[in-house]
């Protein structure tokens, strides 16, 4: 049986490249690539994954219809995680998070997370609220692979 920890330690050497899978209003699949991150919920501490998000689209489509897969793969081997979207950002409010320094710690610590690094994190900052962007946190409902 495959792990969430399992399924993102395939992605590890990409930097947790992973694929996204949402659905729009039609009912089409809308998928994406991004940096996928395995880190505690902020507010249960059950294990998580997080990625960051901006735009009309993606956020759209998850605020909607907050089911969502997310695929991780190395070579032929993959693994899908399955759950809900939960939004936290500047016009997504959680009762957990109480204000915009929370926001700016929880946006660098999925970003880390996903096995990002950063120079400058007061310019990071600055970028991830001029772009308004968003976290979103899966807590896994299935998770399954090839292998």
């Amino acid at each position: 049986m495959t792990t969430l920890r399992d399924a993102v330690a395939l992605a590890a050497a990409e930097s947790g490249l992973a694929v996204v899978s949402t659905v729009r209003s039609d009912g089409t699949v809308q998928a994406s690539l991004v940096n996928v991150g395995l880190l505690p919920h902020p507010a249960s501490g059950e294990p998580s994954l997080g990625f960051t998000t901006y735009g009309k689209v993606k956020l759209a489509n998850l605020r909607t219809r907050p089911p969502l897969a997310v695929t991780f793969r190395n070579g032929w081997q993959w693994a899908t995680v399955e759950g809900r979207a939960e939004l936290a950002g500047p016009d997504d409010a959680q009762p957990w998070l109480a204000d915009a320094d929370q926001l700016r710690v929880l946006l660098r610590e999925v970003f880390t997370a996903a096995g990002g690094t950063h120079d400058n994190w007061q310019e990071y900052d600055q970028v991830m609220a001029k772009e308004r962007r968003a976290v979103v946190l899966i807590v896994p409902t299935r998770v399954y692979s090839n292998g």
